[in-house]
């Protein structure tokens, strides 16, 4: 596949590219797809915006009443470009990691690395260590930038390799003190269409992550289909939601869909469903991105009323059912415009919108993609069939240097891990998972990544981990784990286990329901069988203490809600 030529001075991303005979088929068959060459995805979404809807604009909002207009926005990120290439060195290529919730600053970092030429690295602030440590290894940043809360943290995973600034902390050094004293005159740097902006890593379902890579041109792609034609945004919209901006959902959701339109965005650094959609009915939100697990909340909580004032009200990052659809229309009149989609896709690519909408189906092929039923042998099913679901468009699966690209990508598509059904008129509707991702509360978590948590623990001699159903957050962490001997399996062991898979991987993971059990069961070869748990078979094995409701996380941030990647 000929590229063309790259502004990158570092050529790491470029050069960690899958092979191009392992890409998925790449289409652009709208209009708005057909991007020139040379493009900088961040001087489109903030000098562009600009120049179209004038610098005043309101761009982001915060709880407490803080607005930014467009030109605050094109200013603090041309200062962070700048405090990037004149105070530390960066080039075109180096790779800038970013960690914080979600706030406005961390947006002008975003745009700013972007403008800069520098490839942004996306993490959670609620990573551990160990985790940011694993993320550093595989993308090689020269820089972290992090909220001022999360900075020590980041520190021990960064340690001399990686030149740490903070923001937030209102001294000398800090990112914004730095920003006050550069011009905010930014020339973006000129790069092409292909060069890598985005490296996204995923909730892999083993416990090194895949990082995906993605384009400039990729960036502006999903604005240009899900949003452009399912969700229609005007510049009087005001977006809110809760996935952080780490998450590909959130990103989109409201940074690039909000920017493309000269839209307006409300970040919330930490908000529960209630409090969220409290806080965006007091902004004037009209289109909200959240979890079927917010929605029912809200509902629980008898609050469908802070709803009522939106126009859009999305659904992704776990099944919706129907049930949950009928719920939410009857108390606020809103339909639920559900979708998926997928780290390696960047954002949502079946969705539907309006009239459009069948409850109980994810919807179709947004303009821009194609999807279809695979076979276990990549062949194409008819409708009425059980099978993977696929997809191609303009956006498609480039893991860095990872030889499991070969299964994402079979026979040119994209293929999410996801079983589906299609009917006669390309209607998707979700039917399981076809790997052993748990998708829980809206966050993928990867099962082999927990239970490599779990064996940490001394006491631990093997576990297994699986997803059981959870009326409330869709499914939740169930681990099934035998202890040495002697050890006993009581509540207290429990919480100890617990809390130490808290302290090792990022809290969100760790096991709402720990069973303990004197074995696990195992093929004739040796092989784990997880579906025997799921099955409940070893039910006459599991501890007789009573099993307790898990506290709730409070080291969460923001409330669910991502796109399944």
């Amino acid at each position: 596949m000929s590229m063309l030529p790259s502004a990158h001075v570092d050529t790491f991303t470029r050069d960690h590219l899958p092979p191009a005979d392992t890409w998925p088929a790449l289409e652009f068959t709208l209009p708005e797809l057909h991007y020139p060459e040379r493009l900088n995805a961040a001087a489109v979404l903030i000098d562009d915006a600009v120049e179209q809807y004038g610098a005043d604009r309101p761009a982001l909002r915060t709880p407490d009443g803080t607005v930014w207009t467009y030109g605050q926005l094109q200013q603090r990120s041309n200062q962070v470009a700048q405090v990037l290439t004149e105070d530390l060195g960066v080039v075109p290529g180096n790779r800038v990691l970013l960690r914080g919730p979600n706030n406005p600053w961390i947006v002008a970092a975003w745009l700013g690395v972007l403008k800069a030429g520098a490839v942004v690295v996306t993490t959670m602030p609620m990573l551990r260590s160990n985790e940011v440590s694993t993320l550093i290894g595989l993308t090689k940043p020269v820089v972290a930038i992090s909220d001022h809360r999360f900075v020590d943290e980041l520190a021990v995973a960064a340690g001399d390799a990686v030149t740490v600034l903070a923001y937030g902390a209102d001294d000398d050094g800090d990112l914004s003190s730095r920003c006050g004293r550069k011009s905010g005159v930014f020339t973006a740097v000129d790069t092409s269409a292909d060069d890598v902006a985005l490296l996204g890593p995923t909730s892999g379902t083993t416990g090194v992550p895949k990082v995906t890579m993605h384009f400039h041109r990729d960036i502006l792609a999903n604005a240009d289909t899900f949003a452009r034609y399912i969700l229609q945004p005007t510049a009087d919209d005001v977006f809110a939601g809760s996935p952080p901006l780490a998450f590909t959902f959130g990103l989109g959701g409201l940074v690039v869909f909000p920017l493309r339109f000269g839209a307006s965005s409300l970040l919330t650094e930490k908000a529960g469903p209630v409090e969220l959609a409290e806080h965006a009915s007091k902004a004037g939100a009209t289109i909200l991105f959240t979890a079927p697990t917010a929605y029912r909340a809200i509902l629980k909580e008898n609050r469908g009323d802070v709803l009522r004032g939106l126009r859009l009200a999305v659904s992704a990052g776990e099944h919706l059912s129907k049930e949950t659809w009928e719920a939410v229309r009857e108390a606020t009149g809103l339909r639920l415009v559900n979708g998926i989609g997928a780290t390696e896709m960047l954002h949502v690519f079946i969705s539907a919108a309006g009239d459009d909408i069948r409850p109980g189906t994810t919807g179709r092929a947004v303009p821009g993609f194609r999807a279809s039923i695979l076979d276990g042998d990549g062949h194409e099913l008819g409708p009425g069939k059980i099978g993977r679901l696929a997809v191609i468009g303009p956006t498609g699966c480039r893991y860095l240097d990872d030889p499991r690209q070969a299964n994402y990508v079979v026979k040119g598509w994209n293929v999410t891990g996801d079983t589906f059904s299609m009917d006669a008129d390309g209607y998707f509707t979700y039917q399981a998972r076809s790997d052993n991702m748990i998708v829980s509360s809206g966050y993928n978590i990867g099962a082999p990544e927990v239970e490599t948590a779990i064996d940490q623990h001394p006491d631990v001699v093997e576990n297994a981990v699986i997803g059981i159903p959870d009326e409330e957050r869709g499914s939740i962490v169930c681990a099934f784990i035998v202890l040495r001997e002697g050890i006993t399996g009581d509540a207290a062991k429990r919480k100890e286990i617990q809390d130490f898979v808290k302290q090792t991987i990022a809290p969100y993971k760790y096991p709402r329901d720990v069973r303990f059990v004197n074995e696990l069961p195992r093929n004739p070869s040796g092989k784990l069988q997880h579906f025997k748990l799921r099955d409940g078979l070893l039910s006459e094995n599991a501890a007789t203490a009573p099993l307790e409701s898990a506290p709730e996380n409070t080291e969460q941030l923001t409330p669910a809600g991502q796109s399944q990647a």
